[in-house]
């Protein structure tokens, strides 16, 4: 339970060494509970982001909510932390290229087996925009080639953060987010006038589900997916937790399934399962049969 009588301190309140103390034991913490990893330069992100938790709760430090956040009977505190310390930074159709590759090579590859309903995965989705863009690829696809793919396509989009989820599951957004990477054209087809936002088009939007998971959890309950998109999420986890992550990921993929990563996110260190297939823009990944 929260100390309701403790002096209200800055995160960089008391001794140095307190400090550092309370500040390697939030980040161990945070790797065991999410797989997330801090290094002592983000010491001013842990202040910003967590400031009004510990004001609200009137925790005197770091250690205070930690130990609250483990002793507690539910997860209340673990998901506040998360949701606080998950970076969700996310644009439409971010580096384009994984999209153009999807319509071009990976559905007319999969249309091929005219009985097939393709499985693809956005990991760590954030506010819905991977998935959504993931949605309108398809939806173009589809109405360039009408009769492929008669079952459809379905997409998972997961994260951690339950308030991203929230977000991205009303399919809601507003003009100054939409113009993240979203042209003129594809706002007017896709999206309707919803009260002062705009929402995905019905067949965008049902396309999509939306499930929480960690990442460092099992995917088993996934089923098995023909694309991954799994990009710009590696980089915030260990190396060990990547290895990890990479060898779950490649047990939910189908036989040669395809694999988007961040540019910034080698592989060759972490897996030797997937084959690496240069494009025009950039480099997708192959399950190896």
């Amino acid at each position: 339970m929260p100390n309701n009588s403790a002096p209200r301190l800055s995160i960089a309140g008391g001794t140095h060494q307190r400090r550092d103390d309370d500040y390697e034991e939030f980040c161990t913490f945070l790797e065991a509970t999410c797989g997330i990893t801090l290094g002592n330069n983000k010491r001013y992100l842990v202040d910003s982001r967590l400031r009004a938790m510990l004001d609200e709760y009137r925790f005197g430090s770091l250690r205070e909510l930690v130990r609250a956040a483990r002793s507690e009977t539910g997860n209340h505190l673990k998901v506040r932390i998360i949701n606080a310390m998950a970076t969700n930074e996310t644009s439409w159709f971010r580096d384009i290229y994984p999209f153009e590759y999807l319509q071009d090579v990976i559905l007319p590859d999969l249309a091929r087996n005219p009985a097939t309903v393709p499985k693809i995965w956005s990991a760590a989705c954030s506010y819905g925009h991977e998935p959504y863009s993931i949605s309108i690829s398809v939806q173009e696809y589809l109405d360039k080639n009408p009769g492929l793919l008669p079952g459809g396509v379905e997409i998972t989009g997961t994260d951690i953060s339950t308030r991203a989820l929230e977000q991205a599951r009303t399919a809601e957004y507003d003009e100054l987010n939409l113009s993240r990477g979203l042209s003129a054209e594809r706002l007017a087809r896709y999206f309707t006038v919803h009260g002062n936002r705009l929402r995905v088009s019905d067949p965008v939007r049902r396309r999509v589900r939306f499930l929480d998971l960690n990442l460092l959890k099992s995917y088993s309950l996934l089923g098995k997916f023909d694309v991954i998109f799994c990009r710009n999420v590696l980089i915030y986890f260990s190396n060990e937790n990547k290895s990890q992550i990479l060898s779950k990921i490649e047990a939910v993929m189908k036989p040669a399934a395809w694999l988007f990563l961040g540019a910034s996110e080698p592989i060759i260190n972490y897996s030797d399962a997937f084959e690496m297939i240069n494009c025009s823009r950039g480099v997708v990944y192959r399950k190896k049969t």
